[in-house]
């Protein structure tokens, strides 16, 4: 039955005679986040059973069927204010351009309200008391949380959201002020207020050690990692972002991966590093327990943007968007509407989250792989696999040097990218990258052939000094499987061929060498994942 305290606007809006078009619809599960509802608070069908009302604490939405209108409530949070009716105006406006970058196929426009006498109407004559947002009515069962549940949210598709997210990053946009927000006293002040907010569950949710250490750990960031955010900056990586990117603001709708629900309200929620948004997924699948997934994700992403280095900032937005995550879930504890068996499941995926948060802060051991071997030899699928089962990072020398080159790359590389100048260039970005990244505590994997001892040295000096754990794994295949695999590569981003591989030679390891080295058969079977 329709709640007659909603306003007499909202009212009209759940009778289907109200709209310009038909109206239809089954009933949804009151308890299920509708496409662009992330926390719906509560639910009303109308008397005739065709709309449908998903009310947040910012907004309503009304479920027409094929269309859906969403309206911003009055109200002023600080953070975000939509007090007047201009301003709900101005925020729906923004909320159709930021959200059309990415999901232009969900919203069409902005449209007014009118009234006359006590009658409201869509564009129709009279005063304009209020402007909806109008959209597309999609599928709930196309969100990426219901497609994970459903086991559908398989490599293939996981690969074909790396590369969306990463198209949606390269368009959008950033300029001086854009950048400013990369600067340390913007992004520490969010983390700041969580800590501030969260020190009352402090022995519910989670332990005094994993408050301490949490917070211990971004202050020490903020303070030794300066440099980073400045570079980030320097590199254009802060830029006008989705601001609340995780698997339910994202829909596989028409063929299409389509993020939604922009953060239009509030620009240091969205004038963000790129970084921040990649470690909402990364959170949301190790959460759901598939780290193979979540290292799948952020290889693709990172060799598809080049954007390597982000990886050395990405462990503490991965540590903010986990802990948000927990406090938000931890303000139900608070809520008297809330049955203490809601609490306790509340309570319990608040402490996940904590733990996972607090997980960041703890100390990794970064080592270094080289996989070693001719063309054919099966190194990246071996590295690809090693990866995915220890969650390491997978950088290939094919994709290093189309970056410096400037070439796409699933696009083959003319002559000028296979110079022993730009080799040289490969090889020295790969060694600079792997000793960064293994230093900020990351398993690195260079997959490259290192078939010269020249090109092998320099990580074994450099890794033996800095302490870091590193293993060679050549592999070794017969010469007519080389020349088979080669011949036969389909959608890869090397660009040997059968003649190429005709003229590569491999210096042997020399007695130093030898003690890290591994020799793999890939004849034979990968080994199962974990």
């Amino acid at each position: 039955m329709t709640d007659f305290t909603l306003p007499p606007l909202i009212q009209q809006m759940l009778k289907p005679e109200f709209y310009p078009h038909p109206v239809r619809g089954a009933q949804p599960d009151p308890n299920a986040a509708q496409g662009y509802v992330e926390y719906p608070e509560d639910f009303y069908p109308s008397s005739e059973g065709a709309i449908q009302l998903i009310q947040t604490h910012i907004s309503y939405v009304l479920l027409t069927g094929e269309f859906a209108y969403k309206i911003k409530k009055p109200l002023d949070f600080g953070f975000l204010n939509y007090s007047t009716l201009a301003a709900r105006q101005h925020f729906s406006q923004e909320e159709l351009r930021l959200n059309q970058r990415g999901a232009a196929e969900i919203y069409l426009a902005v449209v007014p309200i009118t009234r006359s006498g006590d009658r409201y109407q869509l564009e129709g004559e009279g005063e304009v008391v209020e402007y909806a947002v109008k959209m597309r009515q999609f599928p709930q069962d196309t969100l990426l949380t219901n497609l994970f549940d459903r086991g559908e949210l398989d490599e293939a598709l996981v690969q074909k959201l790396a590369q969306a997210i990463a198209e949606f990053h390269r368009h959008t946009v950033t300029n001086d002020y854009i950048r400013s927000f990369g600067r340390v006293s913007q992004v520490r002040q969010a983390f700041d207020e969580n800590f501030e907010q969260t020190q009352k569950y402090i022995g519910s949710c989670q332990t005094q050690q994993q408050f301490d250490e949490t917070r211990a750990y971004c202050d020490r960031f903020f303070a030794e990692q300066a440099d980073l955010f400045q570079q980030r900056m320097q590199a254009d990586r802060i830029r006008e972002c989705h601001g609340d990117i995780h698997l339910r603001n994202i829909c596989y709708w028409q063929g299409k991966l389509l993020p939604f629900d922009c953060i239009e309200f509030n620009e240091p929620f969205r004038f963000v590093d790129v970084m921040y948004d990649v470690a909402y997924i990364v959170m949301d699948l190790e959460a759901r327990e598939r780290r193979d997934l979540s290292n799948l994700f952020l290889n693709t992403y990172v060799e598809i943007t080049g954007d390597w280095e982000g990886l050395q900032v990405l462990p503490i937005y991965v540590s903010r968007q986990t802990y948000v995550r927990a406090k938000v879930t931890s303000f139900l504890l608070d809520d008297p509407g809330v049955s203490e068996s809601e609490k306790q499941a509340a309570s319990d995926t608040a402490a996940l989250y904590y733990r996972m948060a607090w997980a960041c802060s703890q100390f990794h051991q970064g080592d270094l792989t080289l996989m070693s071997g001719l063309s054919g030899a099966g190194k990246s699928t071996q590295a690809r696999h090693l990866a995915r089962s220890t969650g390491a990072i997978h950088i290939r020398s094919d994709a290093v040097r189309k970056h410096l080159g400037g070439v796409p790359l699933h696009e083959p590389g003319g002559s000028d990218l296979y110079t022993a100048e730009m080799t040289q260039k490969t090889y020295d970005r790969l060694l600079d990258l792997g000793i960064k990244l293994a230093k900020q505590g990351y398993s690195v994997i260079l997959d490259a052939k290192y078939d010269r001892q020249a090109l092998r040295q320099p990580v074994i000096q450099q890794a033996a000094e800095l302490n870091i754990p590193l293993q060679i794994l050549y592999c070794d295949a017969p010469a007519d499987l080389l020349r088979d695999r080669v011949q036969n590569r389909l959608g890869d981003i090397a660009d040997a061929t059968v003649a190429v591989l005709a003229t590569q030679t491999f210096e042997p390891f020399t007695d130093s060498e030898q003690p890290y080295v591994k020799v793999i058969d890939t004849t034979q079977p990968l080994d199962p994942l974990n």
